[in-house]
């Protein structure tokens, strides 16, 4: 896969292994209480929080920059007033972004961690930054205020590249079920005496993995088998009661609807509907033929018709 100069050298930078690898645990520590951690992954919001919350400094800073421009050609006082508001807002609001960051990092290995180090080192620089032009405007010093915060967006805005690598060139916090479709009527997949009990399955369906599983009620249900968090095989976890647990990250879901009951995931686990006829599991979304798969868990999970 190719990567810029700046996601080589990230890459590059072996040294931070050791950082964290004594990072990570501790982070997990930090946020082993199942409400934060949800909290902090965004379980509430349906989507990741941490990029949703990084807008927030990222167009305080450019608006800072813009209006420090503006104040130094026109002489405006006001103007530099506002850019002093706006770089303060962001400085601010970097803080619950840098928490969430912290949390999505806890998971990661490889490639993906050392960009992901990198591109927290990079950030608290650019922080540091920002926070020095704060205090050098407080002193009236505008001209090297101005400077640091320029310095900052510069730095800022290279840790925002690394971060738009980890999610579109490695996929981190991406739903990893996306572009897998099914069939768009029912396909017999397995014998229905084969699923028996609280044992999970896996089937291929035109290609696709599917879990399926028997509720406690006896009734038969099919989710993806591909854990949108990352990646992980759920029919390889475990489950307690109608719930499912990724092996991987230990994501947790509804096995009736696909709902996260716990994350790291953040994405509805989507679900197919299945049946039981002349004796055999059928599965499909037919619906919608050749659809990708959807998210229904704000269905009511069918019964299975004979």
């Amino acid at each position: 896969m190719p990567l810029t100069f700046a996601s080589r050298f990230a890459v590059s930078q072996r040294w931070t292994d050791p950082l964290a690898t004594r990072l990570q645990p501790l982070i997990k520590r930090a946020v082993s209480r199942p409400p934060v951690r949800n909290s902090l992954d965004g379980v509430w919001l349906g989507a990741p929080l941490h990029p949703a919350l990084t807008d927030v400094p990222v167009g305080a800073w450019t608006t800072a920059l813009l209006l420090d421009g503006s104040s130094a050609l026109s002489g405006d006082k006001s103007l530099a007033a506002a850019a002093d508001r706006a770089l303060a807002v962001g400085t601010i609001a970097a803080v619950p972004a840098a928490v969430t960051g912290l949390n999505d990092f806890r998971d990661l290995i490889g490639q993906s961690r050392r960009i992901a180090m990198v591109h927290a080192l990079v950030n608290v620089l650019g922080l540091t930054l920002s926070t020095a032009s704060l205090a050098y405007r407080h002193k009236g010093r505008r001209g090297l205020a101005r400077g640091l915060s320029g310095l900052g967006f510069l730095t800022s805005s290279t840790a925002a590249h690394l971060g738009g690598k980890l999610s579109f060139a490695l996929g981190i916090r991406v739903n990893r079920t996306v572009g897998q479709s099914v069939p768009g009527s029912f396909v017999p997949v397995l014998d229905a005496a084969e699923l028996q009990g609280d044992e999970l399955r896996r089937v291929d369906v035109d290609g696709v993995p599917v879990l399926l599983a028997r509720t406690r009620a006896g009734e038969v249900c099919a989710l993806a088998n591909t854990c949108t968090h990352l990646g992980g095989p759920l029919a390889e976890g475990s489950r307690e009661g109608d719930t499912v647990t990724c092996p991987w990250h230990g994501s947790r879901f509804d096995l009736r609807t696909g709902a996260v009951v716990d994350g790291p995931a953040v994405f509805v686990q989507p679900r197919l509907e299945a049946r039981v006829r002349d004796d055999k599991i059928e599965v499909g979304f037919p619906a919608a033929a050749g659809a990708e798969l959807p998210e229904l868990a704000n269905f009511e999970a069918p019964a299975n018709p004979s």
